[in-house]
Order: structure tokens, then C-alpha cells, then sequence
């Protein structure tokens, strides 16, 4: 179950314009004006399309579920669910919100993931326990596989802060010799942990060579730092397909190398250095984005 907000599937970026200089009641008359008016898909609509996709391999038994939680108003949400019947995608389900964040329907819908270019949408549904990321940027290069591919960062977004936090505080060696000292000790969860495992969870119903679903872990860990992540996720029952460790290393070339189809991470600077490439979400959980609001 995948929440989505109305521009993180199609480009509002007009209408949101016209909503930031002239307000609400221009931006309701536009949206009504041009409701018959198709609208372009966004940065997370092949994502969306991908994610559908997967219900044509169990057609009686739709793994995937996509819900619209969008701050428009029923009226003006017209021309999105007009956009979204044109494009053929099977979305029935929404809250509109009327310029409230729609934050507190996550736990109703029974949502595994929350998407949305509202960075404070997304950290509200963070602190509510729910994986959410902001949808920053996108590349105009897209996947022509039909596999979904998704890219995980590790700590703060599969795993919790906790090594993190000795990084950003004690320095590279201590992090390195916690890690190893710590080896057999599985990390604790991040806000991702349950997402993977609902993916996980859709792959177990394939072959492993014919699975519409991969998945990759690309994080800066190098050896011996490696050894804590593979244990945590055989401790946890969760198959990741690809596991990358870079020791630092951009990342960019290598999610373009796995053909991401969107890539997870905490540090806004790693979103957009990928973002070249594919596209990039933010999410704003941990240590490191505790110091960038400090600041």
C-alpha cells in the first residue's frame, strides 16, 4: 500500500504557483478552469505505473495498492482524477484534504510508504512512525526495464541512527570499531525496515529470476563495517537482491549502473548528487538532519 500526493504523481508546479501568489481562491478557480486539461505526469509517476504494473502477474490477487492523499479539495481534485483515468492508472482510493495535511489518513489506509514533494508532510508521517520521503528532484533519464528497481541508503533509512550517530559524533574509526566490536548484534530498525518487508513479502510469490521487484542497499559502509548490515537482514528474514559498499564513494554512477527507478537517502546532498541520474527522495530522519535544523 503506497500513499502518493497529488504533484509527486503529476506536474502542479503552474497551479502551485499561482496557489503561492495569489492564494487559495485563485488557485481553486484555476484548478477548476482547466479541469478538463490533462496534466504532466511527475517525478513519481513511472514510479506509480511500475509499482501497478505488478498487479498484471496476479491480476485476481492485486498485490499493490496506490492511494491519492492530496491537500486539493474534492473540486479541485477533479482534474487529478480525470489525469489519472486518462493515463489508465488504477487508483480509486483518495483523501482530499482541502489544504490540511493529510498526514493522519497514513495509518488509516494501512499505507507502507508515503511519498510527496511537502517536506513537512513527510516529517510529520516520519514522527508518526511511517516510512515518507520528499520527492526533491528527478532525472529526465528514465528505467526502460519492466522490473522495478529500488535503492536503499542504510542507516537512518533501513536501520536506525544509532551507528550513525557515533559517525557524526566520534569520528570515522570509532565508528568503524563499533561496528566490528558489534558484528553479531542485528542493528535496530530504521523508518524503511517495513517497507522492505512488504516488498520482500511480493518477491517471495515469484521465482527470484523472474520477480518484478529488485532491490539494492548502496550505502557508504566498507569492510569490516559490512559484516553488522549482512547479519541484520538475515536476522530480520528480509532479502535484499544487490548490496553495495561504497566506503564513501558518490553513488550516483552506481544506482544509474543498477537502474534505479527511485533511490532512498537521508542526506539531502546524496539526493541530489543521484538525482542526475534517477530520481532522488529525502528522507528527513536521524542525526543528520537533527544538525541541519539546529543549524
Amino acid at each position: 500500500m503506497v500513499a502518493v500526493s497529488s504533484r509527486t504523481l503529476f506536474n502542479l508546479d503552474e497551479s502551485h504557483a499561482i496557489f503561492e501568489t495569489q492564494g487559495k481562491e485563485a488557485f481553486c478557480r484555476y484548478q477548476v478552469e482547466h479541469e478538463d486539461e490533462l496534466l504532466e505526469p511527475g517525478y513519481g509517476f513511472s514510479l506509480v505505473s511500475k509499482f501497478l504494473a505488478i498487479n498484471e502477474y496476479r491480476p485476481d490477487e492485486p498485490l499493490v495498492e496506490i492511494i491519492l492523499l492530496s491537500q486539493n479539495s474534492a473540486d479541485t481534485g477533479l482534474r487529478i482524477f480525470n489525469s489519472i483515468a486518462h493515463y489508465g492508472l488504477n487508483i480509486t482510493r483518495a483523501a482530499f484534504t482541502s489544504g490540511v495535511s493529510p498526514y493522519s489518513y497514513i495509518s488509516a489506509f494501512g499505507a507502507h510508504l508515503f511519498l510527496s514533494t511537502n517536506a513537512d508532510d513527510v516529517a510529520k508521517t516520519l514522527d508518526a512512525g511511517f516510512a515518507a520521503a520528499t520527492i526533491l528532484c528527478g532525472s529526465s533519464i528514465t528505467s526502460h526495464s519492466n522490473q522495478l528497481r529500488i535503492a536503499f541508503d542504510g542507516d537512518s533509512v533501513l536501520f536506525s541512527d544509532e551507528s550513525e550517530r557515533i559517525y557524526q559524533q566520534q569520528g570515522l574509526q570509532v565508528f568503524t570499531e563499533n561496528e566490528r566490536n558489534s558484528a553479531k548484534k542485528p542493528l535496530p530498525g530504521g523508518p524503511f525496515k517495513d517497507f522492505l518487508g512488504a516488498l520482500h513479502h511480493i518477491q517471495t510469490q515469484f521465482d527470484p529470476q523472474t520477480s518484478p521487484i529488485r532491490t539494492a542497499l548502496v550505502t557508504a559502509r566498507a569492510a569490516p563495517a559490512h559484516e553488522r548490515v549482512v547479519r541484520t537482514l538475515r536476522a530480520w528474514g528480509i532479502r535484499i537482491d544487490e548490496a553495495l559498499f561504497l566506503g564513501g564513494m558518490p553513488k550516483g554512477a552506481f544506482l544509474k549502473a543498477f537502474g534505479a527507478d527511485i533511490f532512498f537517502d537521508d542526506q539531502k546532498g546524496h539526493c541530489e548528487s543521484a538525482a542526475q541520474h534517477v530520481a532522488a527522495a529525502h528522507v528527513p530522519h536521524g542525526i543528520v538532519n537533527q544538525q541541519v535544523i539546529e543549524k
